[in-house]
């Protein structure tokens, strides 16, 4: 054990900010991660002179929040410890944004670390990744689909997403699980299990107990070495790709975009889409590279390419009447197909797993109770008089009103397409959270997923 903590040093002597205050928010859920990585820094800061802060974000998504809590509360105690907590809205939260449970978390526990490292003076929060949690996410991107700079993964240090100013550290990444665990059950510590961490409903869980065992033991045993050295030679390249698009971007002079290479232009339609509020999907970036037409985003904004590679915002046209047109969409059998005026729907009807996540995994997914919609949907436009309940209002309400308080723009409200359930009543308005009279429920059996692509730029 005196191995893994020399390693440990050295890492965060390789990886720490040269200038930081010697104070440290240390991100401490109570898991065995997270409590290893606060016993280490422990016994570091008797020689690194290092002031610890422990921070616990309590996502008040499991019965067992609070004694989650409760316990590094007490931890932090015993070690004589700052404690600061924070209760975070996820729930509101992804009902308001449609991100996923996960994505909501994230983006409130980065804000919720970076408030406290700046009320207390410091620009540096360690965390408790791993080697594992490096493959998990190698593989879960490579699924999704993703560049160099997804399957890079993470880095030993790099910028808060939530402040640019502050440092995060993860000095666990050259450590597996199983060499944490051992280190825990050496120590003696004590820890947390999180029972969600077993729910095979989840990309990420079925990563982890499926298909990473499942490499290991029938393909490759050094699999956690070869997703580390393949993250860093893809991130390597693909910043250095970055940095040659942002100098042709930044310069007076530029070469004709056409004589980039490609991987140049994509990191330069990247950083635009990045500017103009949009994500560099794939099929979208190479649409604008291949193409000076304008193209669609899944937004259902219109982006532009000039010859000589700036990308604009396309105004839509302006519609001076309400489509009328309408398609039925029969869901018999497990899956489909529709299409209707420029979008590509594709629904399935699936078990809902336990703690099944209300919102779909991606912003053009939706997640209803199958037996509520019923066998039949009807897709269309909004017309004057629609009136939906979007997940967690009380009542209905006119679709006019929800658009203004949504902030969507005057011009794109007929063109976004809305779905009727069986029974007439709205169950699903693009761009707006499920319908509430639809949502998964503990009764619901089965659920329709619904998923859509626009694929005219009409």
């Amino acid at each position: 054990m005196s191995v893994l903590f020399e390693h440990f040093s050295d890492s965060w002597r390789r990886h720490a900010p040269a200038r930081h205050s010697g104070r440290v928010v240390v991100g401490v859920s109570g898991g065995l991660d997270s409590v290893v990585l606060l016993q280490l820094l422990i016994r570091l800061s008797k020689m690194a002179r290092l002031e610890l802060i422990v921070a616990h974000a309590n996502h008040q998504l499991r019965d067992v929040a609070d004694a989650d809590a409760q316990f590094v509360e007490s931890l932090a105690n015993q070690f004589g410890l700052r404690f600061i907590a924070d209760c975070l809205p996820v729930r509101e939260e992804m009902t308001r944004t449609r991100e996923s449970v996960e994505m909501t978390a994230r983006r409130l526990r980065h804000g919720f670390l970076a408030r406290v490292a700046l009320e207390n003076d410091t620009n540096l929060i360690a965390l408790a990744h791993h080697a594992d949690d490096q493959a998990e996410l190698f593989f879960l991107r490579l699924l999704r689909g993703a560049g160099g700079e997804g399957l890079g993964g993470m880095k030993p240090a790099s910028p808060s997403p939530a402040d640019p100013r502050l440092t995060l550290i993860r000095p666990l990444l050259g450590f597996t699980k199983a060499e944490l665990a051992e280190y825990a059950e050496v120590e003696r510590l004590e820890f947390r299990d999180d029972a969600s961490n077993q729910d095979r409903g989840i990309l990420r869980n079925r990563i982890r107990h499926e298909l990473l065992p499942l490499l290991t033991s029938e393909y490759s045993p050094g699999i956690h070495e070869h997703v580390r050295r393949t993250g860093e030679l893809v991130a390597d390249e693909a910043d250095f790709a970055q940095m040659a698009a942002d100098r042709w971007l930044k310069a007076r002079r530029r070469a004709a975009f056409a004589r980039l290479h490609a991987a140049v232009q994509r990191a330069a339609i990247r950083r635009q889409l990045w500017e103009l509020g949009h994500t560099g999907e794939f099929e979208l970036v190479e649409r604008l590279r291949l193409e000076t037409a304008a193209v669609t985003a899944p937004t259902g904004a219109r982006i532009s390419r000039d010859e000589a590679g700036r990308l604009d915002l396309v105004p839509p046209p302006a519609l001076t009447s309400f489509s009328t047109a309408s398609q039925d969409v029969v869901l018999m059998g497990k899956r489909g197909q529709a299409d209707f005026d420029g979008v590509c729907l594709l629904w399935r009807i699936e078990p809902v797993s336990r703690k099944q996540n209300q919102l779909g995994e991606q912003p053009s997914e939706e997640r209803l109770d199958s037996i509520q919609v019923g066998r039949r949907l009807r897709l269309r436009h909004w017309q004057p008089g629609d009136r939906f309940q979007p997940l967690g209002l009380s009542q209905p309400s006119k679709l006019q009103n929800l658009f203004v308080n949504r902030k969507i723009p005057a011009d794109r409200r007929r063109l976004l397409l809305v779905a009727e359930a069986e029974n007439g009543e709205l169950c699903w308005v693009e761009g707006l959270p499920p319908g509430e009279s639809f949502k998964l429920t503990p009764a619901t059996k089965q659920m329709l997923v619904l998923s859509w692509r626009r694929t005219s730029d009409g």
